[in-house]
């Protein structure tokens, strides 16, 4: 799938409650395009029969007469898929069939858009990670990821500084890292840089573009190791 290509997806869950939160934050998510909401596993195979090239799946797990997994499991050509539940006990099974990501209900918005960045990161097939999604308040931005200078823990949030701004998205640092691609290194349990944006490294200070990022002492290995300077 092409960078410039939305990713068209359908909803399966039983639910209408579900299917109305799925729904509008698809509408929210300029990158997607809701071809299909299904009430079960069979309205959907006979809609993927009819409609092959579909490219995610947003699947409840919890479903009548065939779970949300054995009906993936049952699909020869699967699309990618993200499932959905309200059981977190799914979860090692949902990603034993290799899903993208599982989102526990209630689904929280900013979760939505870090499974949609892991989206986009699996199709995007020349170079990994080309853009994400960051949501800041109630806006939306298109990020290119090369652009990013480094990103910053900021409590519940992360600082993701850019050239000449800086936006403030809700997510965990940890979950937020996940996203990002190698050239992403930790310089400290609250920071990760891009190494092509690095400048110059002095003592336990990286300069990254105009900023100084400190450098963690658990960390100042795995650093000069990644700028190839032998300790």
């Amino acid at each position: 799938m092409s960078n410039n290509k939305s990713i068209s997806c359908i909803i399966i869950d039983d639910e209408l409650s579900s299917q109305k939160v799925l729904q509008h934050f698809v509408s929210e998510t300029e990158v997607l395009e809701l071809k299909q909401t299904c009430n079960n596993s069979a309205e959907a195979f006979k809609y993927l029969q009819l409609h092959p090239k579909i490219d995610l799946l947003f699947l409840d797990i919890n479903m009548p007469r065939q779970s949300g997994l054995d009906f993936y499991k049952s699909l020869q050509h699967p699309p990618a898929v993200i499932f959905t539940t309200a059981y977190p006990q799914y979860a090692v099974e949902g990603f034993e069939v290799d899903a993208t990501d599982y989102l526990l209900k209630p689904i929280a918005y900013e979760r939505f858009l870090t499974a949609i960045n892991k989206v986009l990161n699996t199709n995007n097939t020349s170079s990994k990670n080309d853009f994400i999604i960051l949501k800041e308040n109630k806006a939306l931005h298109k990020v290119m990821v090369a652009d990013i200078l480094f990103v910053e823990a900021y409590g519940d949030y992360v600082k993701v500084h850019l050239e000449d701004k800086f936006i403030t998205t809700h997510s965990t640092f940890s979950r937020f890292v996940e996203q990002l691609p190698k050239y992403f290194i930790k310089t400290h349990k609250s920071f990760s840089i891009n190494l092509n944006k690095m400048r110059a490294l002095s003592g336990n200070q990286i300069t990254v573009d105009s900023h100084t990022v400190p450098i963690g002492q658990t960390y100042k290995v795995q650093v000069l190791k990644a700028l190839n300077i032998n300790t």
